[in-house]
């Protein structure tokens, strides 16, 4: 079920940078969160089925938002995973099931952007709540018609493994 896992970076082109000379391999532009204040460059979890890894952070082709971005971006000082998602089978199922065992996700929210070739792209996710589980519980999302972004042909990198531990 995972779906992706996010490392937000104070500057995007500085954080692809980092990555490739780590990895070798180059992530691809994904889009701009317009009115969001940020973009995104992908590449894809080998081994992982359709996971991939964003690689996010401040677009400098955009004005600053009027709120602060996402994953705490604006007062980074240095690349972290920021959270990670898992994609259910029925999002709504999950959310329910979730509230009945006494957790709140947070509503399912309408999402887009548009990859770089214009393409638009639409999902629904939950809550992105920093503070949930101390980073340790992913948000859930739902792509519906969309094709998944791990299925663009995206470059690939092998994840060896996962895991969440309080610091």
């Amino acid at each position: 079920m995972l779906d992706h896992i996010v490392l937000a970076v104070p500057d995007l082109a500085a954080g692809v940078e980092q990555f490739t000379e780590r990895t070798g391999v180059r992530p691809v532009p994904g889009g701009r969160h317009l009115g969001v204040g940020t973009a995104n460059h992908l590449v894809g979890l080998d081994g992982c089925g359709d996971a991939y890894l964003e690689i996010i952070g401040p677009d400098p082709d955009q004005p600053a938002p009027p709120q602060p971005r996402p994953f705490g971006i604006d007062d980074l000082a240095a690349a972290r995973v920021a959270t990670w998602a898992v994609r259910p089978a029925d999002l709504d199922r999950q959310v329910a099931e979730a509230r009945a065992r006494g957790y709140d996700p947070g509503a399912p929210r309408a999402m887009s952007r548009a990859t770089p070739d214009g393409e638009g792209l639409h999902w629904r996710l939950t809550g992105l709540d920093p503070t949930a589980g101390e980073g340790l519980v992913p948000f859930l999302i739902d792509w519906g018609s969309t094709p998944h972004p791990a299925s663009r042909g995206l470059p690939v990198v092998r994840l060896r493994s996962f895991e969440a531990t309080l610091a």
